[in-house]
């Protein structure tokens, strides 16, 4: 590696560390002191306010760096040219016979590797700490209970109910399963006092256990209830050494997570993750999903062209007065993102089909940015 690919290499991480630490500085100092009775309030349950603290947004920060890496690459970039060029050392390095483009080739080349990095950190650190990034500063510690929307297993027909979901343990409170005419055999509903969702495990099935049971009445000494051969309904009539007297199971694929957090699934799951979600007969998701499973693929090529419209704004400039040309460049960034938003809209993905919604930026942006990378090499 030569001199100049140190000197510039530094210049551009040194740019990209302050901008990043910069900005999830101000996020924390302003979400602390609106959240800081929420903070106090666990900290006193769990024993360790600073720590939970600390936790949280060393989480946070995580799913900070893939939401703004793709432009704090190209912002690092832009600035990193328009540092050598106020200094006169882009005109030294031309008039040296180095090309432009080998000037600017270990900027992109970082730029890159960057979004590769957030490619990595999206599909395999983000999914393995999803449950800490869904907890907000009011439910730092699960024990506040959030709101259940209606929700349907489309494999089973049941649809499932209540009052409110805890994440601490996976429970539902004062959980209602309105059954199908399939499983009607003993009521039309199965209401409890609590729900737990249980994990497939010991060749029993995935589902949740109703503890508590208030309705229907005498459910213990009755048989469990099968779709398709397999059970779906158990009681204890059929499984004493498992099942109390006031439980029964509910056999189902959609996960805890799944119940509770379908944007989060979308926001934080891995591609893979999404994809045995799309193939879970027990979910319905609409063609939103297949455009989310798309984007993935298309986020690092994204990131690279949006570097390539930007940064040939800065670095192909002869006057040291870039500043124009940085103006220039946020508003191609603005249109940018404003193109991809729209394309992302559930109007445009009936429009167009969810795969063809989320590579059409590619087929917008790619020449644009083929041409401006060109004016690089003159």
């Amino acid at each position: 590696m030569l001199i100049l690919d140190r000197y510039l290499l530094r210049q551009f991480l040194q740019t990209f560390a302050i901008c990043f630490l910069s900005l999830m500085g101000l996020y924390v100092i302003f979400d602390v002191f609106t959240n800081m009775e929420e903070f106090l309030r666990c900290g006193e349950k769990s024993g360790g306010g600073l720590g939970l603290m600390g936790a949280f947004y060393a989480y946070q920060s995580v799913a900070f760096f893939d939401r703004t890496s793709g432009l704090l690459a190209l912002i690092s970039a832009m600035f990193t040219m328009a540092w050598i060029q106020r200094h006169n050392e882009m005109t030294a390095l031309m008039a040296a016979g180095v090309a432009r483009m080998r000037i600017v080739k270990p900027v992109i080349a970082a730029a890159v590797v960057i979004s590769l990095l957030a490619a990595v950190n999206r599909e395999l650190v983000i999914p393995r700490v999803r449950q800490q990034l869904l907890r907000k500063p009011q439910d730092l510690i699960g024990d506040v209970g959030q709101e259940l929307r209606p929700r349907w297993d489309n494999q089973t027909d049941i649809q499932i109910l209540g009052k409110a979901t805890y994440d601490d343990r996976q429970r539902i409170a004062e959980p209602t399963f309105v059954l199908p005419p399939a499983l009607g055999q003993y009521g039309k509903q199965l209401a409890a006092k609590n729900a737990y969702y249980q994990p497939p495990q010991n060749g029993r099935p995935g589902g949740y256990l109703l503890d508590g049971v208030l309705d229907p009445k005498g459910l213990e000494g009755r048989s469990s209830l099968s779709l398709e051969g397999k059970p779906v309904l158990i009681t204890p009539h059929d499984a004493p050494g498992w099942l109390r007297a006031n439980q029964c199971f509910v056999a189902s694929q959609l996960t805890f997570e799944q119940l509770t957090g379908d944007r989060a699934l979308r926001q934080f799951g891995s591609t893979a993750q999404l994809i045995s979600a799309l193939r879970n007969p027990s979910m319905d998701f609409d063609a939103g999903m297949c455009v989310t499973i798309h984007a993935r693929l298309v986020q690092p090529l994204l990131d690279i062209t949006l570097l390539l419209l930007g940064l040939p704004l800065v670095a192909s400039r002869e006057s040291r007065n870039v500043f124009v040309a940085i103006g220039l460049c946020m508003v191609v960034v603005a249109v940018f993102l404003l193109a991809v938003i729209t394309l992302h809209l559930p109007a445009s993905v009936e429009l167009l089909g969810p795969a063809l919604a989320a590579w059409a930026p590619l087929m917008l942006f790619v020449p644009p940015a083929v041409g401006l990378a060109e004016g690089l090499s003159k």
